[in-house]
């Protein structure tokens, strides 16, 4: 009996010092069971997104091009609003930039809890960009990879690119505000087109939502949407 007891309370005293070394990374750096997760899903999501570079486009899609011409911002638009039609929640997209934090990842269709855990989503509801309107993305910032945690870190002028199939989008950072998150007036269009990028505020809690608002600079084709492609 002894002996059972003193398993059972090396056992305990383990699991113990598992969950205090899980809470210090956690404050210090980020959640790691789900950031284990995070980046296997990564991985298998930047092999998905260069299928995706190189799938082909619908008939209909085609036809567009051709009547375009070598118009690059036109073809950009046609091919956002192919692959905004084409693609499900929780897939690959495009990859997000942020050279101030260090951030590179994949972004995928959705802000719902699933697509989430593979990194930073973007809002259905909102354009691709490429297309009229405030492009919104959110992600986490303690949890899955935490790709926002130091989005508190951007300054004006900070560069933020989109890379997507079709084109890359450079935006600079404007400014930063802490909003409630029924403060769904952030992605309404503002006459230019605008990026957000979204997370709970502060760490830790969910109890408001920092907001990063970017204004797009330059637009480079890719693919389809160059001049002669």
């Amino acid at each position: 009996m002894r002996r059972v007891l003193r398993v059972l309370s090396t056992v305990l005293i383990i699991a113990g010092l598992m969950l205090l070394l899980d809470a210090g990374l956690t404050v210090a750096w980020q959640e790691p069971v789900s950031a284990i997760y995070a980046r296997i899903t990564q991985n298998a999501l930047s092999g998905d997104l260069q299928t995706l570079d190189r799938a082909p486009v619908s008939l209909g899609t085609r036809h567009a091009l051709a009547r375009i011409g070598n118009d690059p911002t036109e073809r950009i638009a046609v091919l956002a609003r192919e692959l905004r039609r084409r693609v499900r929640l929780g897939q690959a997209i495009g990859r997000i930039r942020i050279p101030r934090i260090g951030a590179s990842y994949v972004v995928v269709q959705g802000t719902d809890e699933s697509s989430l855990q593979k990194g930073p989503g973007h809002y259905p509801g909102t354009p691709f960009p490429g297309l009229p309107g405030t492009v919104a993305v959110a992600g986490h910032r303690t949890t899955y990879l935490a790709p926002f945690r130091h989005v508190d870190s951007l300054h004006r002028n900070d560069v933020i690119r989109l890379e997507m199939p079709y084109a890359t989008f450079v935006y600079r950072v404007q400014f930063t505000k802490i909003v409630l998150p029924s403060a769904l007036y952030v992605t309404k269009p503002v006459g230019y087109p605008r990026l957000v990028l979204s997370a709970c505020h502060p760490l830790y809690s969910a109890s408001h939502r920092i907001v990063v608002f970017a204004k797009l600079q330059k637009e480079v084709p890719k693919g389809r949407a160059r001049m002669g492609s």
